[in-house]
Formats: structure tokens, sequence, C-alpha cells
């Protein structure tokens, strides 16, 4: 029996097919954060955006209401409770599937069994992010020993620098760096992690803009790779701001071109928290709250 998975955030939508392995089948960005209204909702272009996807998935694979299980994090969970009744009612009436809006605690739930390792009884700091949000775990001995729940995401920084996504960046490295510290500054962090692993297909793009990646020596999981010095993040990024243009970061992801409108800012969040917990090796990941999901009912 085949299974499906969606998870849906602020920006993009993964859609999953779990038999004996989780594969992931395809993705698509929209821009929920924008014309977003708490009380009224995602805008109509977005919202028939989202519907129009969906009317191409139902053709493309085989949904059924006990087969297909929706994952909504990020600003949804910003909606009115009238408006989340709509989205719900309207994927029941449209599509005889349950749009499951969860919490900040089950995604941080999920984003621990995905990650769920002994880490060689390390200390790893785990960085989830998102379009409008952040989860921080921490594991420690091979357990959870703290969560953290940042309200900033990759969206906050497209909003605030518009010129981000020019050919090259129009905004600089230290000014977004800046900003995203001032919004953090409050937030203590350990300064005695052993490393911190970046998830939500950061080990693909890492690989695809050339980053200086390693072999992993720190620890063995079967999934995670590589490793990168702090040194290398920071180089990386500057290539990625300075070096690429949008044109050829796009062409890096045919498929869903649009992701890449995030990658220049995606490097700035986790920059920050890397250099304000004193991080100095750092884990590039593809895992997400879905492949928790897998682990937790397996």
């Amino acid at each position: 029996m085949i299974d499906y998975y969606i998870d849906l955030g602020s920006s993009t939508i993964k859609v999953y097919q779990y038999s004996n392995n989780l594969q992931l089948l395809e993705e698509h960005s929209i821009y929920f954060k924008n014309g977003f209204d708490s009380e009224l909702g995602i805008c109509k272009e977005n919202l028939d955006e989202l519907c129009h996807y969906f009317d191409e998935l139902i053709q493309r694979y085989d949904f059924k209401y006990e087969n297909t299980h929706i994952y909504v994090t990020g600003i949804f969970r910003n909606l009115s409770y009238s408006k989340k009744k709509e989205l719900v009612k309207l994927f029941n009436d449209q599509y005889d599937l349950y749009f499951n809006i969860i919490s900040h605690g089950i995604e941080n739930y999920y984003l621990s069994c995905a990650m769920q390792h002994d880490y060689n009884n390390k200390k790893v700091l785990i960085i989830n992010m998102g379009g409008k949000t952040t989860e921080l775990v921490t594991f420690q001995n091979g357990k959870v020993v703290g969560t953290l729940n940042l309200v900033i995401g990759v969206g906050d920084l497209l909003s605030q620098f518009d010129q981000v996504n020019s050919i090259v960046s129009g905004n600089t490295i230290e000014e977004m760096d800046s900003y995203v510290n001032s919004i953090i500054s409050e937030v203590e962090l350990d300064q005695d992690y052993d490393c911190a692993i970046f998830t939500g297909g950061e080990e693909r793009f890492e690989l695809l803009t050339n980053f200086n990646l390693v072999e992993n020596t720190l620890f063995n999981d079967g999934v995670h790779r590589y490793m990168l010095h702090i040194d290398d993040y920071i180089k990386g990024t500057e290539k990625v701001f300075y070096d690429f243009t949008m044109d050829q970061l796009y062409e890096l992801m045919p498929q869903n071109p649009k992701w890449m409108d995030g990658a220049r800012s995606g490097a700035i969040i986790p920059l920050t928290i890397f250099k304000k917990a004193n991080i100095k090796w750092i884990i590039p990941s593809d895992l997400n709250l879905i492949n928790g999901v897998i682990k937790d009912i397996k």
C-alpha cells in the first residue's frame, strides 16, 4: 500500500510517497505570506494557486482520505479560527482530504523524531527553518534536552530586504545578519555545541552550489554524509550572494526554481545562530518533519 505525505509550509509544499521507504515526489513554492491577513486568510491569488496545484496532484497521484496525510505549518497557524475552519472545509469538500494545521509543539516533536540518534553522545543543535518560524532542538547524549521556537523565517528577510534577490544581492550579508541578530538578541543559546544540523533541503542546496563539504567524521547515522566548517559556510554564502546570479540559481533547480528565491535569505538566519552559539561544524540535512512522522508510526 502506498501512502502520501504532504508538508505544507509558509512557502513550499513538498509531496512524499511512502511504502517501504520515503521518497520526495515533487515540490512547489507559493509565498503564502504575500497578502496574508489572519482575519481575511491567504490572498485569493495564493488560494487559487494552492487549489490549482492540488487539482494537478489529484490527477497525478491516487490521493484518498485514508492514504493522504497533510501536515500544515508556519503562517497557517496565524489564521483566525474561522479561517482555519474554512480551509479544513474546503479541502474536505473539494478533495476529501484533511487540512491538518499542527502546532509548534507537534512540529518540534516530529522534528525530534526525525533527528533521533545518539550522535556519538555529542551535543547537537538542530535548526529547522521555515518561511515564518525557526525551530531549534537540542540533542545531548542521544536525548532531546531543549526546544526553542523563533518567530522569524525566510519570508521575514525577503520582506525586509527587497534587494537581496537582485541579479547579485543588493543587500549585504552583514546588514542582514545584523538584523536577525537584533531580532533574536534576547535569545540565550549554549556555547558548547559540538555541531549544528541545518535541515530542510540544505544538503541538496549545498551540493548544488558547491559548498566545501567534507566527510562527516563527527558521527555516523547512515544519513548525514557531509559536514563543513563555519568558515566554509561563510565563504559558500558569500558565493551565493555575490557570485551566483539569480538566473544561475534558478537553473540549478529547474523543477521548482522559485525555491531559490529563499536561497540567500535562508542562509542568514542559521549563520546568525551559528555565530551566536559559537558553532564551528555544520551538518547539512535534507530531513524534515515528514521523516519524523514516518519514524513515529513505524
